[in-house]
């Protein structure tokens, strides 16, 4: 097991802007979803998505707020490592608009055209718990401390 931290890892995750996002349906098969985490890729354990609030995916994090998360860096171009993460974590419902709006990018107007007063949006909050990682040499796990908004 390597000794890397979760700093390291976000510095080889900082191009990385799509995920699979995987919930557990309510017939217990994995579904998995591309979400865009809107060019924040300073990775500290949180990851914000926003999609509508009736959507499968929503109704799968209200039954089972256990998620997972899966990247992919950079690979096999001009001898360039390839980068996974996975990551398991717990996935928050956020409604507050305040909320949307620290993580909020012009490039969202696409799919939300309204912004933030869009109806039925809402934000998935995901907090890191565990993080596995593997670079084709190197692999590991980087648990994530408890984070100071577990209390919200």
């Amino acid at each position: 097991m390597s000794d890397r931290t979760l700093a390291d890892l976000a510095e080889k995750m900082r191009d990385i802007d799509f995920t699979m996002l995987s919930t557990r349906t309510a017939g217990g098969a994995i579904g998995a979803r591309p979400m865009s985490n809107n060019r924040q890729v300073d990775y500290d354990g949180d990851s914000y998505y926003f999609t509508y609030e009736d959507t499968l995916m929503i109704a799968n994090i209200q039954a089972d707020r256990h998620v997972g998360l899966s990247f992919q860096g950079k690979s096999g171009i001009l001898h360039v490592k390839p980068f996974f993460v996975a990551v398991e974590g717990t996935a928050d419902l956020i409604h507050d608009k305040g909320r949307f709006e620290e993580h909020w990018t012009k490039d969202l107007d696409r799919w939300f055209p309204q912004g933030i007063d869009t109806p039925r949006l809402v934000m998935i909050h995901v907090r890191a718990d565990r993080v596995h990682y593997w670079d084709g040499e190197d692999e590991g796990e980087v648990r994530v401390p408890a984070n100071a908004e577990a209390a919200e």
